[in-house]
């Protein structure tokens, strides 16, 4: 069976100025001036044309160039890869086109070049708006140049978002409020608001395991979270997803690839593609398969991305999962193949059992996250990808 056409493109700048202290993304710090950069860039930007002449790209509806830090490889480099695009795949208006960006390497004048080469979002790496914060994560640039970026993306870009961080240590409570405020007091039309995760082997890990870094404070970061999301609502924000908010219709639509099951091609080292048809979704990373569901596991899956979601799932998209997942358990049970301990019960008892907990809400025929839910994630997500382990 043919897999269904990739409606997202990924492009991996893995290079930083220097790596920030949390960071485990596949990315390096690398003079600027490096031949590797050269070299990687030439190399994705065959790539580009490669899965273009495969007919790969003729559906694409989001672009989104992350990394690393797209804006640090400088101009010339960026004009090799969105020119290659260009000519490579119908780069219009309506598609997004989006570039990640850290204040210290975003000047006006590669504004108004990306701009002119047909980038139409900006997602910029602030992270805080205090310097003393800024330290602590290893950030390369100050609150000031946070400032200038944003005001400088503004001059052409009106779909402009930011990245924040809460539950960073050494930063209050009043220190993370008063970065969105500065946020909202931007103009931006975007926010993402993320709390900090010590990933293993990370210079933040090590600290932490030496007793010279505390852990994160769930309780700290579910308040931060919780205050985001009251400043942003009341300046006319709405959380469409766990951890972003949009303005009306500046809502990531890349991102939204990602959590409503969109097929998406990732170019570069360490990119993620994921294939799928009715029947399978494959996850590959560097020429390995990371994810193989079948369709139980895909419609759970499913369930799980949409419940992160403002919006939910419908009636509908549970009632074509119980038919997947619970009509195959029925079948694996009477025909005594199912394992031991893997009856999981049905669909629609779940979403029942969640409601009972507080973590999912029912109403206008859609099953949506509650702020509690949301907060208590790995609970809610986890019982659904249960559904079909």
């Amino acid at each position: 069976m043919a897999y269904d056409p990739y409606k997202a493109l990924y492009l991996h700048i893995p290079f930083c100025v220097r790596r920030c202290g949390y960071c485990d993304f596949a990315t390096s710090a690398v003079e600027r001036d490096s031949p590797a950069i050269d070299e990687y860039v030439e190399s994705l930007v065959m790539d580009i044309r490669r899965t273009s002449r495969e007919g790969k790209l003729g559906a694409i509806e989001t672009v989104y160039s992350g990394g690393g830090t797209p804006s640090y490889i400088g101009m010339r480099r960026l004009s090799m890869l969105l020119y290659a695009l260009s000519m490579s795949m119908h780069l219009e208006p309506e598609v997004e086109c989006t570039m990640e960006a850290n204040p210290e390497s975003l000047t006006a004048p590669m504004v108004r070049d990306i701009w002119a080469l047909g980038v139409n979002r900006l997602s910029i790496g602030v992270q805080s708006f205090d310097d003393e914060v800024l330290r602590i994560l290893g950030r390369a640039h100050d609150a000031e140049a946070a400032r200038a970026a944003v005001r400088a993306a503004q001059e052409r870009f009106e779909n402009v978002s930011v990245d924040l961080m809460c539950g960073i240590p050494g930063q209050s409570a009043e220190s993370f409020a008063e970065s969105v405020r500065e946020a909202v007091a931007l103009g931006v039309a975007h926010v993402s608001v993320y709390p900090l995760t010590i990933e293993p082997h990370t210079p933040f890990d090590r600290a932490v395991m030496r007793g010279e870094m505390d852990e994160p404070d769930e309780d700290v970061e579910g308040a931060a979270m919780e205050e985001a999301r009251l400043i942003l609502e009341d300046a006319g924000f709405h959380r469409y997803e766990v951890a972003s908010y949009a303005r009306p219709g500046f809502e990531s639509r890349h991102n939204t690839a990602y959590w409503t099951g969109k097929p998406y091609l990732g170019l570069g080292r360490s990119a993620v593609t994921m294939t799928q048809n009715a029947e399978r979704r494959m996850r590959v990373q560097d020429g390995q398969v990371v994810d193989d569901l079948d369709a139980r596991q895909m419609a759970a899956e499913d369930l799980m991305l949409g419940m992160r979601m403002a919006r939910g799932v419908s009636d509908e998209q549970v009632a074509r999962a119980a038919a997947v997942i619970d009509d195959a358990a029925s079948t694996a049970a009477s025909s005594g193949s199912m394992t031991p301990g893997s009856e999981t019960g049905s669909v629609l008892a779940a979403f029942d059992e969640l409601a009972s907990l507080g973590l999912v809400k029912h109403a206008d025929g859609r099953w949506r996250p509650t702020d509690a839910g949301w907060l208590c994630g790995n609970e809610l997500y986890g019982r659904l990808l249960d559904l079909a382990p």
